[in-house]
């Protein structure tokens, strides 16, 4: 008897869960209808008893962007003018400041000034906070305000005051210019290092990549030891073009993977046949301004061990936004996968970290007060003919330049060392044949 009110208890109780669970799902159901009339009548209160006239579309645009900004840093509505800048700007042209920015704790902080424009001349570097606009706090504006407000007509200014870590807080006044962005630009360093700066990753990257290693290395042939490849204050750009940029060093194996709340939305992307510098020593060179697109090349690189990653931990953003046009009415970029090198590190918000850490530093002579003399300072000393001759085709060629910037000097030093070690154990290789 007492089995059969226990088992007769256990039914009751599973039903009246049953029953709870359908009322509680159909009132959440009823609840959100409720929410979007109580967001109706919050518009027409608003409309009809806010201090200054407002828009049907201005609080609708508002309520918009709210509700995606709200969600995450990276999320929000474009209405059709900041669409329309968006996508002049993965087209490598736009009016501006040239600076990459992003809402932290209520304040504008800029992830990386673009090489040649007003914000970089001006001395603006990654980690500085914006506070205030022409005056006017940032405090209360959504990521699109203040970048509405930091744009305007060519040639007219604005003052942004800066807050920079250990430093008093200051006041920078930037013209607004047309940025015309060569977010690719190659030289060839110490005579035999081939050098790619790359400051944003825009349409046909990996293409003016391309050809700047076939005219080098046509150039210099067997002469050529290896590549430096920058991407310190590069805040990202196209996907695409990041691992199409990896493809290029890359002979197989995944580059980048793509991971969203929906398994099926999952996307691998992986490397086709063919290194363009067929195995030549590769250092990159990131630093805290290098973040998503920049922080996938690294990432791929660096797990294929194809490249040494050189600088500072990288930025940190490891999202991945979809944009989404909504007709006449602009778009809407929403965050809807994270992003993983191949190894599967997930870099949201921790970044990447170099194999070789190198802090921006300024490099100087030390004073040599001692009394040596060398060979050369002897009376009549004979000359070095062949010294000579290579110093007289620098200074034809113009190649007697000297480079200040620590990080780099460190990865061109880097390049020459794995160059010489890998010509050092293929000779010893060679030799071990030979026995």
């Amino acid at each position: 008897m007492i089995k059969k009110l226990l088992l007769l208890t256990l039914v009751l109780t599973l039903v009246s869960q049953g029953a709870m669970s359908a009322e509680k799902k159909k009132k959440q159901e009823h609840t959100t209808y409720e929410m979007l009339n109580l967001f109706g009548e919050v518009m027409e209160r608003t409309k009809a008893g806010y201090v200054e006239e407002v828009s049907d579309q201005e609080l609708i645009e508002q309520a918009l962007n709210g509700m995606l900004s709200s969600l995450d840093p990276h999320s929000s509505y474009l209405d059709a003018e900041s669409f329309n800048y968006m996508s002049e700007q993965t087209k490598g042209k736009f009016g501006g400041l040239g600076i990459e920015v992003t809402m932290d704790n209520g304040l504008v902080k800029v992830v990386s000034p673009i090489d040649d424009t007003p914000a970089h001349k001006a001395g603006l570097k990654a980690g500085d906070y914006i506070t205030h606009i022409d005056g006017e706090t940032v405090i209360g504006l959504n990521l699109n305000e203040a970048v509405a407000k930091m744009r305007g007509k060519i040639g007219t200014k604005v003052k942004l005051s800066i807050r920079r870590e250990g430093e008093k807080p200051f006041d920078v006044t930037l013209k607004r210019q047309e940025i015309k962005i060569q977010s690719v630009k190659t030289d060839i360093k110490e005579d035999d290092i081939l050098y790619i700066r790359i400051s944003s990753f825009t349409e046909d990257n990996d293409k003016a990549i391309k050809k700047a290693y076939a005219d080098v290395s046509k150039k210099l042939g067997d002469k050529l030891a290896g590549l430096v490849i920058d991407v310190r204050n590069n805040p990202g750009g196209l996907l695409d073009q990041a691992i199409a940029v990896s493809d290029l060093f890359l002979d197989k194996g995944e580059i980048v993977s793509t991971r969203s709340r929906n398994e099926q939305d999952n996307v691998k992307y992986s490397a086709h046949a063919g290194d363009i510098s067929n195995g030549l020593p590769i250092v990159v060179i990131i630093n805290e301004g290098s973040a998503s697109a920049s922080e996938i090349v690294a990432g791929a690189l660096q797990d294929h061990h194809r490249a040494i990653i050189l600088g500072e931990k990288s930025f940190g953003k490891g999202s991945v936004q979809t944009v989404v046009p909504l007709g006449d009415f602009g778009a809407m970029r929403l965050t809807t996968a994270r992003y993983y090198t191949p190894s599967g590190r997930s870099i949201q918000a921790k970044g990447i970290e170099p194999d070789i850490e190198v802090l921006p530093a300024e490099v100087k002579p030390l004073e040599n007060y001692g009394f040596v003399l060398k060979e050369a300072e002897l009376n009549g000393a004979l000359k070095n003919d062949e010294q000579e001759t290579k110093k007289e085709s620098k200074k034809k060629e113009g190649k007697d330049e000297k480079i200040t910037d620590y990080q780099l000097i460190r990865a061109l030093d880097l390049v020459h060392a794995l160059k010489l070690y890998k010509t050092n154990l293929s000779s010893e290789l060679q030799t071990e044949e030979q026995k």
